[in-house]
């Protein structure tokens, strides 16, 4: 009889192999084989003694450390085309024997630290055809020393962990093509000894910073492991920064350029290496002098054009490189933005752009007015030292500090977004280099400074908010007396305004209703009368067609008007008598006269221009007199 423990054992193992999956224990290896079964999450009942683990195409969505627990023998897992999209936390913590993990085909958009935590003796690791954006620095740190083979193909990454990349030794197979990488760090391969593929085809890569790992290739035999690289499908750009690649070679590759123009479409291994060339930089435009108050914002501007895209860089006046800190930032455009200026940042400044062509340099003024310090020590205590105006323009507005004699600050003309600020021209003796006007209103307590002119008097406030408290001051800054003195500041006077109520939309509404309905009351009664005059014309038109005779021909033997021609008789030799109207050769009835239609119609608009309603006045024709008026037609 067997011992209870024993029989116990059988049980468990032949339970072991979950229902939809095939078990094969192939001599002391188990395989368990669970490919297209239509699985939504790993069997919890998988034997903890496999070896082999095949979990492809299902739609397992997400990994955890209960999935794998204590399956310390499991040497090869793949769990391909599925639809995992999130891995926890040390979900193959206990996978010590692990050689070869498939996730190639999956959903997984972020690898974290803890991701992969646990294989530490991983060789292959398969993760092409995801959607990786991000993956982090310390992901790959437990299997530095024993991965073989890594593909990162086919995802969406613009950066990879190049630190643990490159202290893998025993690496041979590296794949990145068909990402987003548009930047090689400088040595990112140097110390990958045992390289033998590195895939970079259709990235963004517009150049390729120097290496020794790709001259490798370059000669085979020499080579222990010769390299095979493979860049095509990139944008490179095509100049002296590649010609140290275009040195090695390499007539099996189809690499194209992709720039710059003269040289885009063209087989990269066929430029000649005279034209691979580069620009020296040339500074386009910068600030030339800037003044600033102190405590404001000061930005200096520098562009610069070459190729490749020179580097910028800012020296200050101390000939330190300026670097971002919490007070100054330099941007890679070339912009130096310093937050809050003081005295000390006064002076030059050095704009400089390099790139492997040459460099060029431009400098830069800037000065600092410090606002507000008093004067230059020798001042009367009608001066005020340091006061805190840009704190609070209320408390200066109770007059502390100022001088009866000095002529008020007035604010008038004030509406809703506006107020003119008015002064004197104040004492003589003191010398005003410029006037500065700082306030703020009940809305915001942001101190606004304006600068004017020393010969001004008035300024206007534009851009106020309606219905709000403003409180003003008026400085006068003096100029220093020594090089080494600050700006003299004297305050003239303070004023308190309140800006007027917006003007209600309905107001504004109702304006321009009264004048769209009476631009329409208007234009209704000019077509109304456009109207009356056309249907006028109409009937008239009729009653005059329907009332006419038809026409016939009429018995006219002469140009004469009457009967049949008399028997001439003899008169006495007399002066020739006026010619008489020629007659119509049509019969138009009694009309009271002849007209043709051409003169009919010229006398009905005549008529018109008499009548308000634009009616006809008569309808008779008139003789004209006069030879030069008879009406010229010919005889039928």
């Amino acid at each position: 009889m067997a011992p209870p423990l024993l029989l116990l054992l059988l049980a468990s193992g032949a339970a072991a192999c979950p229902l939809p999956c095939v078990c094969q224990n192939l001599s002391e290896s188990l395989s368990t084989l669970c490919a297209h079964r239509g699985l939504l999450f790993v069997p919890p009942n998988v034997d903890r003694r496999t070896v082999e683990l095949r979990l492809a195409d299902n739609f397992i969505q997400a990994l955890g450390p209960p999935d794998f627990r204590n399956m310390t023998g499991l040497v090869d897992l793949t769990l391909s085309r599925n639809a995992i999209t999130r891995i926890g936390a040390r979900a193959f913590g206990d996978l010590e024997s692990l050689r070869s993990l498939h996730l190639d085909g999956n959903r997984l958009v972020e690898l974290g630290t803890g991701s992969l935590r646990g294989p530490v003796n991983l060789q292959h690791l398969i993760l092409s055809g995801n959607q990786l954006g991000r993956i982090a620095p310390g992901a790959f740190d437990d299997f530095l020393d024993s991965l073989e083979d890594l593909d990162l193909s086919y995802n969406n990454l613009r950066q990879v962990p190049w630190a643990g990349i490159g202290a893998m030794p025993a690496l041979h197979t590296l794949n990145l093509d068909h990402n987003l990488i548009d930047a090689l760090p400088p040595g990112a391969f140097a110390q990958l000894g045992q390289l033998s593929r590195l895939d970079l085809t259709s990235n963004r890569l517009a150049t390729l910073a120097p290496d020794p790992l790709f001259s490798r290739g370059r000669n085979a035999e020499a080579s222990p492991a010769p390299l095979v690289l493979s860049f095509s499908g990139n944008p490179l750009h095509c100049n002296c920064e590649l010609l140290w690649l275009r040195r090695l070679a390499r007539p099996d590759d189809l690499e194209t350029c992709a720039s710059p123009p003269s040289l885009a479409g063209r087989y990269f291994w066929a430029v000649p290496e005279g034209e691979f060339s580069c620009e020296p930089p040339l500074i386009a435009r910068h600030t030339q002098r800037l003044w600033v108050l102190e405590g404001q914002r000061a930005t200096l501007r520098c562009r610069a054009l070459g190729d490749p895209a020179p580097t910028m860089h800012w020296v200050g006046p101390d000939d330190r490189l300026v670097g971002n800190s919490s007070r100054a930032r330099a941007f890679p455009n070339g912009t130096l933005e310093i937050g809050v200026t003081g005295s000390a940042d006064a002076g030059g400044y050095t704009c400089i752009a390099t790139n492997p062509a040459g460099e060029a340099t431009a400098r830069v003024e800037l000065r600092v007015l410090a606002l507000p310090h008093g004067g230059n020590g020798s001042t009367e205590g009608a001066r005020p030292g340091p006061s805190d105006i840009a704190a609070s323009a209320r408390t200066a507005a109770e007059g502390e500090g100022t001088l009866e004699s000095e002529p008020a600050v007035q604010v008038t003309e004030v509406t809703a977004t506006s107020g003119l600020v008015s002064w004197g021209p104040g004492r003589p003796a003191d010398p005003v280099w410029m006037f500065q006007i700082q306030y703020n209103s009940s809305e915001d307590d942001t101190l606004v400074y304006r600068i004017v002119p020393a010969s001004s008097h008035h300024f206007l406030l534009k851009h106020l908010v309606p219905g709000a408290d403003y409180d003003l001051c008026l400085l006068a800054l003096s100029p220093a007396a020594g090089p080494s003195d600050l700006t003299a500041t004297r305050l003239l006077g303070c004023a308190h305004f309140s800006t007027l109520p917006a003007m209600p939309l309905c107001h504004a509404l109702q304006a321009h209703v009264l004048g769209g309905t009476l631009t329409v009351a208007v234009g209704g009664v000019l077509v109304a009368a456009l109207l009356v005059f056309t249907v006028a014309l109409l009937v008239r038109g009729r009653g005059a067609g329907n009332g006419r005779l038809p026409l016939k021909l009429s018995h006219v033997q002469s140009q004469t008007n009457g009967g049949p021609s008399p028997t001439p008789k003899m008169h006495p030799p007399r002066s020739p008598p006026p010619r008489p109207q020629r007659s119509c050769s049509l019969d138009l009835g009694d009309t009271g006269g002849c007209y043709g239609y051409a003169r009919r119609l010229g006398g009905a608009w005549a008529r018109r221009s008499h009548s308000v309603h634009g009616g006809l006045l008569g309808a008779g024709c008139r003789g004209m007199g006069g030879s030069a008026e008879r009406l010229e037609e010919s005889v039928v």
